[in-house]
């Protein structure tokens, strides 16, 4: 049950910043295609983010970990190749769509967080 609610609030994170953001547009039935775009993030992150992190460890090192923003933007123009309704214009718009997105879910999991006792 806590992975549906915390797919239902990057789902909600992902609709929020469509609607914000200028560069990242939602089509068809605009909360179905975030929840679509939450899932296919999820997974990209889970099989394909490790990978990438691995092969570019030497230039994140470098640059003191802020390639790992340019990894996020990749994941996030990956998700937008494979999904015909999530549209992202520029590697740009992605990077900022990734730091907000990445605020956003902290946030709104904070807010909805389960007490364990």
């Amino acid at each position: 049950m806590n992975l549906i609610i915390r797919l239902l609030l990057n789902a909600l994170a992902v609709f929020i910043l469509a609607y914000l953001l200028p560069g990242v547009v939602l089509s068809g039935n605009e909360f179905v295609t975030a929840i679509i775009v939450a899932v296919v993030l999820s997974v990209l992150n889970l099989f394909v983010k490790p990978i990438l992190v691995i092969f570019t460890l030497p230039i994140t090192i470098l640059t003191l970990g802020l390639f790992l923003l340019i990894i996020n933007a990749l994941i996030i123009l990956l998700a937008d190749e494979l999904l015909s309704g999530f549209s992202v214009s520029s590697i740009w718009v992605a990077i900022l769509f990734s730091i907000l997105l990445s605020i956003l879910q902290s946030i709104l999991h904070s807010l909805f967080k389960e007490d364990k006792k």
